[in-house]
């Protein structure tokens, strides 16, 4: 994951992982980014896509 934030807003972002650097954001593992909290006042948006993996034994039909 990456991720980023702005002050001015008390904003924190989660993204996928970007394929560019850039200086002002930062590369977390997914154990991190499960685990972040920000700071009081903060507001977090997790805008990571979410993939599903079905069973297709477990599906119905």
């Amino acid at each position: 994951m990456t991720l980023t934030y702005q002050y001015a807003r008390s904003l924190v972002w989660l993204d996928d992982l970007t394929p560019e650097r850039d200086p002002h954001a930062y590369d977390l593992c997914e154990q991190h980014a499960g685990r972040l909290k920000p700071p009081s006042g903060w507001h977090l948006e997790d805008r990571r896509q979410r993939v599903h993996v079905y069973d297709a034994g477990r599906l119905a039909g």
